[in-house]
């Protein structure tokens, strides 16, 4: 018995001298670390990619700001597609979504730290045309003409701009008139390249977009929010991911005041009312 104890309390004193010799060979940082033993200083966020340009910056300022070089990895997609990847399992700390319905799946699958939910931002739907066009559009209504030949919108199975889109147009009255018209793009900036390049007569995005596609394109008309269900950006930490605290970390930065400039600055609407950690 006592040979065991003795052994117990050797490998107790070699962790501890292994730690101090951590810690002296500048390994505090380290210590930070998720227990798996990866870097808590490289967190990988999941993203709606029209999120690109505002948590580009953000993640510029997190890392401005950990003292450490700490630094996101981010994947930017459509939000359906990033929900997917996260249900099969890739390897992912944060996921931001421009639809409720993609994170309301993650959820109901137990995949999200609970209590890390909250709602980041808002968006509206427009509709934009290229700044060239020679087909005059200037209503959704106008989408139904002859002369509008091409309507680029996102996949409504995996983009949730195309899900708004979808319900805007059935809403209006317009989904039947249209349906033949209308391309399918991978995700919403796909869409505005389209438009952009002048492939399409017209296409619909979120106002940040048509923002980021500056004097090339022109925003003919916002649809009513009362067209659609409401653009709410909820973001969360996954249960799975490697680093938790970093995790919570960037999200707190996201929602603290400096991240909501940064999000207004590209066209987000702040939150109405109280948020959510459901």
């Amino acid at each position: 018995m006592s040979r065991i104890l003795s052994a117990n309390r050797i490998q107790k004193y070699l962790v501890i001298a292994i730690i101090l010799l951590f810690v002296g060979c500048g390994g505090k940082d380290q210590l930070a670390n998720d227990s798996n033993g990866k870097n808590a200083d490289s967190i990988t966020v999941s993203a709606a990619i029209s999120l690109k340009d505002a948590f580009t910056e953000i993640g510029e300022m997190y890392t401005a700001r950990s003292g450490n070089g700490a630094k996101i990895q981010f994947n930017f997609g459509a939000s359906g597609v990033l929900q997917q990847q996260i249900e099969n399992g890739a390897p992912v700390d944060v996921f931001a979504s421009a639809g409720e319905r993609q994170m309301d799946a993650l959820a109901a699958k137990g995949l999200l730290e609970p209590g890390s939910r909250y709602d980041l931002a808002r968006n509206s739907l427009v509709l934009i045309v290229p700044q060239n066009s020679e087909v005059a559009v200037s209503s959704f209504a106008d989408l139904a003409l002859p002369t509008v030949k091409k309507i680029a919108v996102g996949n409504p199975k995996t983009v949730p701009a195309g899900q708004y889109s979808n319900e805007a147009l059935t809403k209006m009255g317009l989904a039947e008139r249209v349906g033949g018209k209308l391309i399918l793009a991978e995700n919403v900036r796909q869409v505005l390249e389209y438009v952009v390049r002048g492939e399409v007569d017209a296409g619909i995005v979120y106002s940040t977009d048509a923002k980021q596609g500056g004097a090339k394109v022109n925003v003919a008309a916002t649809a009513d929010e009362n067209a659609h269900s409401p653009i709410l950006y909820p973001i969360a930490a996954v249960k799975e991911g490697a680093h938790q605290r970093a995790a919570q970390e960037f999200i707190a930065l996201v929602l603290s005041v400096d991240g909501q400039k940064v999000l207004a600055k590209y066209g987000f609407s702040p939150v109405k009312g109280s948020n959510s950690n459901q």
